[in-house]
Formats: structure tokens, sequence, C-alpha cells
């Protein structure tokens, strides 16, 4: 299966354990915002969907990027 890069923008802080199954995935805090890129094929950008969805956090946006963003603009939760 084909992985793209993504970014997700979430409303609010993510909660760090959202993330634990999905390795590589980055996520920074911004004020009333959190924003997670990462590469993912189809079935896990599902799957860390439907984990948002369970857990009541809402997704803002997704959207594919070309690029990854730049070393140190992120941090990792785990």
């Amino acid at each position: 299966m084909i992985s793209r890069y993504y970014e997700l923008r979430l409303v609010g802080a993510l909660p760090p354990e959202v993330l634990v199954d999905f390795e590589g995935l980055k996520a920074a805090p911004e004020p009333a915002t959190t924003v997670v890129h990462g590469e993912l094929d189809q079935a896990a950008l599902n799957g860390l969907l439907a984990r948002l969805e369970l857990l009541g956090v809402q997704v803002r946006e997704v959207r594919r990027l070309h690029d990854p963003p730049t070393p140190g603009s992120m941090v990792n939760l785990r």
C-alpha cells in the first residue's frame, strides 16, 4: 500500500496515547490546535481518524502534503 505524507489539524490538545500505535507521527501544539504530521497509508489514516472520533477529538482539517515539515518544527509526543 502506498504511504503519503499527511497533516491533520485538530481542535484543542491531543492526548499522547492517541498516537501510540502510529509510529513516526509527530504532533505539535499550536494555540487552540494540535497539528499532527506523518506518513500514513490509507488504512492507517482511516484507523487514526476512527480513533480520534472514538476519543471525541474534533478534526478541523486533513491535508496531503508533498513534502514533510522542516526538522525541528515538530515534537514527538511519545
